[in-house]
């Protein structure tokens, strides 16, 4: 399983049809402590959060609706949700980590199910 420190990054994206990876900027919350802030406060992110590692989040204290991909330990997407503030998201069985990003992004990058992402520390 990876293991990341807190920084900074870059999420490549890459496409079921096998073209260019889509390079998205990353912050990378490996901490007990980053983990536990992660988007509280905020009133947007650019690009995502990882948060590694993650098995479920939940959007208290939130601002902002925001994307949640679940990762699997080979970084394959389980799933992706769209969450509002105040919410609590069901574990998943399989998720190793948890992507955030404001609501609407992920669409937009081509993130569902079954898509591989690679995480560059920065």
């Amino acid at each position: 399983m990876a293991r990341w420190r807190d920084g900074h990054g870059s999420l490549l994206i890459h496409p079921d049809d096998g073209g260019a990876p889509l390079t998205v900027p990353l912050e990378i919350a490996a901490s007990y402590r980053a983990r536990t802030r992660g988007l509280l406060g905020r009133d947007e992110v650019e690009g995502a959060l990882l948060l590694s590692p993650a098995g479920s989040v939940h959007t208290f204290g939130m601002r902002i609706p925001v994307d949640v991909a679940y990762l699997d330990r080979r970084l394959t997407v389980i799933a992706v949700r769209t969450m509002p503030p105040g919410r609590l998201g069901l574990p998943r069985l399989r998720s190793r980590h948890v992507l955030e990003a404001t609501a609407g992004a992920m669409a937009g990058w081509g993130m569902r199910a079954g898509v591989r992402v690679t995480v560059e520390p920065g």
